[in-house]
């Protein structure tokens, strides 16, 4: 009964995408999730009759014809779930103190929203936006055509802020001390906001939601539903409440352990979990000591302390863009920001219930928050934290609470009830160590040391997911693909996905 062709651990996007194209394909595949619930970051949970989203708040690339529309056809989840796609001329708005910038779908439209704002800046945004086609060009698996040369090496050894700040050198609102490299990279939460980001990550991150953004109406949970439905029809199994404690192997074949006991067996594994967690469960003989050592020295990306609202009805517009504020000009300072002056910024974003939606149901708030703010209640489990540690959530809150007042009053007087994550939930809820917002730090400074393979050293042993490729929907989505590839060939399902 617990004998399987292929065992996935975990069942985030990676793991269960990863678990749909190896069951289509024929194999006897088993996912463990240590959770209740399947998704990982998919997970959407309730509050007070409202749904909040855990994790994906939008999607970039989605609109016809677009990569990651491309992609999840093949998935069964372009044509299943409904999508709300968000202001044409503004998808994100930028708002340095009074000043607000707008962040436009279309690359003719992003220019020209911002043309108005920097009058002097048309050559600098044209090419910001001439670069950005060209990165992308140059990572054939954004295409969806199969790596024939490496031209993505020259841009995975240089800086995202780097490149933003050289495009657009001295041009500045005039009147204002906001920076076109300021406005530009407003919405680098989306790369988790380092100085170490490589190029490659900011651009296509940003030229996939320049090419269309959306929402999930309804929450993420949607998609899992339709993967674990297609993984069981295709013969299947995901089994929850299964946490994986050991990882060994005889005679060639991988037995995993779970805490409940259970004992499973596959001839190969793929590791959705965070690499050196998974690493951690392997003894000595399995794992070369250096291999170890390289994944566990790896720094991890900043986490986030959130606020989920539930709102009175009519009480409160929903927006159909996202609102990332900044209390200072540079936002890549912002992850390294003494205590004393945090928050430094903040991502509102409400929720997307129903189809032309007038008033918000839910909002949702998210700032930076560093691991160690939280780790003197590392080793405690969620409800059973103290006292000290509801005082410090509440706190941290109000202060927070108090930015966006300043800009959102209205907000004040429609909140009905409120949730508080901080890294130790988002740690605990979704397995990944520190909290972290995207897991391992891409560093350009180092691209090989930092760049986790899906093949590992371990024979018939892969990982998926956050960590390899790229993080986000569409990273994880074609860093599954790749994983597969390396099982199936990656030039046949490939072909399968372009034909879908």
């Amino acid at each position: 009964m617990n004998k399987f062709d292929i065992i996935i651990i975990g069942s985030g996007l990676g793991g269960l995408l990863c678990g749909y194209i190896l069951s289509k394909e024929g194999y006897h595949v088993c996912i463990l999730e240590k959770q209740a619930q399947a998704g990982g970051n998919l997970q959407t949970f309730s509050r007070h009759g409202h749904k909040f989203e855990t994790g994906v708040h939008y999607l970039g690339a989605l609109g016809p014809g677009q990569t990651l529309n491309r992609y999840w056809k093949y998935f069964g989840l372009t044509e299943s779930i409904d999508f709300q796609q968000l202001d044409p001329d503004c998808f994100d708005r930028v708002i340095f103190g009074d000043e607000e910038f707008p962040l436009a779908q279309g690359f003719e439209n992003f220019t020209d929203q911002l043309l108005p704002l920097f009058p002097g800046a048309k050559a600098s945004l044209n090419r910001y936006v001439r670069e950005i086609h060209e990165i992308t060009s140059a990572f054939p698996l954004y295409n969806l055509e199969l790596p024939v040369d490496h031209r993505e090496h020259h841009f995975t050894t240089q800086s995202a802020c780097g490149f933003i700040a050289d495009v657009t050198s001295g041009i500045r609102n005039p009147g204002s001390n906001v920076s076109l490299s300021a406005v530009l990279s407003g919405n680098n939460y989306l790369y988790g906001g380092s100085r170490l980001t490589p190029l490659h990550v900011a651009s296509l991150i940003s030229h996939s939601f320049i090419s269309g953004a959306y929402r999930i109406i309804g929450g993420s949970d949607r998609i899992t539903q339709i993967l674990q439905d297609a993984i069981i029809s295709h013969g299947g199994s995901i089994i929850k409440k299964q946490a994986v404690t050991a990882i060994g192997q005889l005679q060639q074949k991988f037995t995993i352990t779970t805490g409940t006991g259970q004992v499973f067996h596959s001839e190969k594994v793929v590791s959705n979990i965070h690499p050196a967690t998974t690493l951690s469960m392997m003894p000595a003989d399995i794992v070369r000591p250096a291999y170890q050592k390289r994944i566990v020295s790896l720094q991890n990306t900043i986490s986030s302390f959130i606020l989920f609202l539930s709102v009175k009805p009519g009480s409160f517009p929903y927006l159909n863009y996202n609102y990332y504020y900044h209390t200072a000009h540079d936002p890549w300072d912002e992850t390294t920001a003494p205590d004393s002056k945090w928050p430094r910024m903040f991502l509102l974003s409400t929720g997307c219930h129903k189809p032309s939606q007038q008033y918000a149901e839910t909002v949702t708030i998210l700032t930076y928050m560093r691991f160690d703010d939280v780790s003197q209640w590392n080793h405690t489990s969620v409800g059973k934290r103290g006292p000290e540690y509801h005082d410090f959530k509440n706190k941290k809150a109000e202060k927070l609470l108090e930015v966006v007042y300043a800009k959102f009053p209205g907000l004040k007087p429609a909140i009905e009830n409120i949730e508080i994550s901080t890294p130790l939930t988002y740690r605990d809820y979704t397995g990944i160590p520190e909290g972290s917002l995207y897991g391992i730090q891409k560093n350009f400074h180092e691209p090989l040391l930092t760049n986790v393979m899906p093949k590992t050293k371990i024979p018939n042993f892969y990982f998926t997911g956050q960590n390899t490729n790229l993080h986000g929907v569409l990273g994880v989505t074609i860093g599954s693909v790749v994983t597969c590839g390396e099982i199936l060939g990656l030039e046949y399902i490939l072909k399968k996905i372009q034909n879908a």
